[in-house]
């Protein structure tokens, strides 16, 4: 049958956003045929979508991998793949350097059964210590939010393999510009795409991408939990896509020429940034990331918060708020924001203190930015004796 959006051949230089819930069926036949996977088709919304299924086969391009599932938000992939594969008595492996909404999780994973672990990243180097018989999953984020510390994979394929075990990356800060975590020994490679794949601060995504086989498995979940993300927001997906290297080139750019700036001023008293010769997870991160090291950064500010929220006041370019990857530079206190899921104890346990500032590079002029981190970094002391 002639396709009516391209009854000639041409076709739309934009993925058409099919907002469709339900398709009419030309016969029964037909139906069965698309059910059973004979054919190519559509039957309901939560199933698949064609805007949402393009735009999959884009990301599993980007990461080298044979298929990608995308969903409702970030959050939303990593419980699919925690209920897809973690059952009552296995043990999972987590890194106190990953995004705080994952606390919540392990607690309703820990509730139905499943034993975890939390390690620092420094632990990877010896994460085979830590393997047990019923070891199921390791899931790590490097660079990791918001510290930005850098974890060996192929260290820890070569524990998961002990056991069989998963491997699942979140590769949010790297970016499959920088990174290729299927290359060095991931089974998953999970996004939060409302983040560098978006870029533009207008939708909420996840993706999983991997082998068709674990498509096939993570499909299954997203169906019977409806995290199936709509058109519209895969058609904002899409087009972010298409800028996506140059933003990630020059977001790359832009941090690491604010981390220098940064490391050499006065009231910052620590740098976290892989791209720094300085940073505890620089080599490694030279071995695995090309390229760059990606658009986010943090620092430790002076001695106090009041300190931290002062600087950030003082900013005219760069915008307070939450999320990162965006075209805008943005800068929040993961104390108060990210990490505020996590008790006081566990955010100051790995590293977070309350004047330790995140700063995600936007694709402003590098100049433009250095003048307001400068500007803003002098008015400090003047601020806070204004208060006093």
């Amino acid at each position: 049958m002639t396709d009516p959006l391209t009854p000639y051949g041409n076709k739309p230089m934009v993925t058409p956003i099919v907002n469709a819930v339900n398709y009419h069926y030309a016969s029964f036949e037909v139906l069965r045929q698309i059910t059973d996977g004979e054919i190519d088709g559509y039957t309901y919304h939560r199933d698949d979508n064609p805007t949402v299924r393009a735009v999959e086969k884009k990301i599993a391009a980007m990461e080298e991998a044979e298929d990608c599932v995308i969903s409702t938000t970030g959050m939303a992939a990593c419980t699919m793949i925690y209920l897809t594969y973690l059952n009552s008595g296995d043990h999972l492996i987590l890194f106190h350097d990953i995004y705080g909404a994952h606390y919540k999780v392990s607690l309703i994973l820990e509730r139905m059964g499943v034993e975890i672990t939390w390690l620092n990243a420094s632990d990877s180097d010896h994460i085979s210590k830590h393997i047990k018989p019923n070891t199921k999953m390791i899931f790590c984020e490097t660079p990791s939010n918001p510290l930005c510390k850098i974890v060996d994979i192929r260290k820890i394929r070569k524990a998961a393999d002990l056991v069989h075990a998963l491997v699942i990356v979140d590769n949010t800060f790297a970016t499959p510009f920088h990174q290729k975590p299927l290359k060095l020994g991931a089974h998953l490679v999970i996004h939060s795409a409302t983040k560098g794949l978006g870029g533009h601060n207008d939708l909420m995504a996840g993706a999983i991408a991997g082998t068709k086989e674990r498509y096939d498995d993570l499909w299954f979940t997203r169906q019977a939990i409806g995290t199936t993300l709509d058109a519209y927001s895969a058609s904002l997906l899409e087009r972010g896509l298409k800028t996506f290297d140059i933003r990630a080139e020059k977001m790359s750019q832009n941090a690491l020429a604010m981390a220098e700036f940064l490391a050499g001023h006065p009231l910052v008293k620590r740098v976290y940034y892989p791209g720094l010769p300085t940073d505890p997870g620089y080599e490694v991160a030279k071995r695995q990331m090309k390229d760059g090291f990606g658009g986010v950064l943090a620092f430790d500010l002076g001695e106090t918060q009041e300190e931290a929220k002062a600087f950030i006041n003082e900013l005219k370019l760069i915008y307070h708020a939450v999320s990162l990857g965006a075209t805008e530079s943005l800068i929040c206190i993961p104390y108060l924001t990210t990490m505020l899921y996590l008790p006081e104890e566990r955010r100051t346990g790995f590293g977070v203190s309350p004047n330790t500032i995140r700063l995600s590079a936007g694709i402003e002029k590098t100049d433009l930015l250095l003048k307001d981190l400068e500007q803003a970094l002098k008015k400090v002391p003047q601020r806070l004796a204004a208060k006093a």
